[in-house]
């Protein structure tokens, strides 16, 4: 198998720049470069090597420590592609069932509850992956970045008691404090995690009620709080 950088993107879901990047650092170097044309190839040794850090970008960790991971002569490769075909189809089943949840309540269903091992097991293998490399200097790297990370999560927890504090006002969704706090909520994501859209907001608003996890995450601000939450953007999106 011999694929040209694009197909290779296409394949495994990564950006052609950032393809040029992990080469750059050593990450995933191409199978081939044709020295006439400077082209990029691609094969099925690659494909593997990139499986497996998708596996550890999925666990959190910096490129910096997968390729630490990679490079160590403790490094199991079988080992890692079973954990992560584990992994995936235990994501894909926490997907499927946060899909028919949102096809409930778009009928006007009563949604059903999500349940699965996802999350434990994508802890249980980060718990792993540090006890062998914990005492590198990239591990502790990536560390800090999940120390970053924390810090957003707190900005975000902070947007969401602002809302229970409108919802415990009297504020109705479609009231025009309500819209602003969802332009503050869209703000907040987009600066300390991924570009929100009106369409992705939209989607996070269905997940608040529809993901048991979210929910009692934004509820412990008070009862009602991700319903209203909810609420606020249909009503900003509509």
């Amino acid at each position: 198998m011999k694929m040209q950088i694009k197909e290779f993107a296409e394949l495994t879901g990564v950006s052609v720049r950032t393809l040029h990047y992990y080469d750059e650092i050593g990450l995933l170097n191409p199978s081939e470069v044709d020295a006439q044309n400077g082209y990029r190839f691609y094969d099925e040794k690659s494909l593997e090597r990139m499986r497996v850090i998708l596996f550890y970008r999925e666990l959190d960790f910096s490129l910096k420590t997968i390729a630490e991971i990679l490079s160590s002569p403790e490094y199991d490769k079988q080992q890692a592609l079973s954990r992560q075909r584990k992994l995936l189809l235990s994501k894909k089943e926490r997907l499927e069932q946060l899909i028919a949840a949102i096809d409930s309540v778009e009928k006007g269903e009563d949604f059903m509850k999500t349940n699965n091992d996802y999350e434990a097991l994508k802890n249980q293998y980060a718990e792993e992956v540090k006890q062998r490399w914990g005492n590198t200097d990239a591990y502790k790297e990536s560390q800090k970045r999940n120390t970053d990370f924390s810090k957003s999560a707190a900005l975000l927890d902070a947007v969401f008691e602002e809302f229970a504090e409108l919802n415990r006002s009297g504020i109705l969704p479609n009231d025009e404090p309500a819209k602003v706090q969802v332009e503050k909520l869209q703000q907040c994501i987009t600066d300390n995690f991924y570009t929100c859209t009106n369409e992705i907001l939209a989607g996070l608003g269905q997940m608040y009620v529809v993901d048991e996890r979210f929910k009692t995450n934004i509820d412990k601000h008070g009862e009602g709080t991700a319903e209203f939450v909810s609420a606020c953007i249909k009503s900003y999106c509509e």
